[in-house]
């Protein structure tokens, strides 16, 4: 898979792990398990960029003697999730074309 697409696809699954409750870095790759495969040396760039593009927050809190890190979606990371659905509804007809059947 090119590496942009699949940067792309990275950033929105990450986005979509804490689209409805803040999360913490292992939970997110948990939560991703059933659908890809990520690892901490991947996710915490995605989480950073992300962060830096003010498409999610962070803030810490303490957790049995240690501080977690919890991130939280931001308006823009919602816009990006749903210019994501707009956008691969799009593709699908495309991947649609190319894989038909005379």
């Amino acid at each position: 898979m090119d590496a942009q697409v699949k940067r792309g696809l990275l950033d929105v699954c990450v986005l979509a792990a804490i689209k409805f409750d803040d999360s913490y870095g292992y939970k997110i790759i948990k939560d991703l398990e059933p659908y890809m495969k990520i690892s901490e040396s991947t996710l915490y760039p995605i989480l950073r960029r992300l962060e830096e593009q003010g498409q999610l927050t962070v803030r810490s809190e303490e957790y049995n003697g240690r501080l977690r890190k919890y991130y939280g979606i931001t308006a823009t990371g919602r816009d990006k999730i749903a210019q994501f659905a707009s956008e691969w509804k799009e593709i699908m007809s495309v991947y649609d074309y190319v894989t038909r059947e005379e």
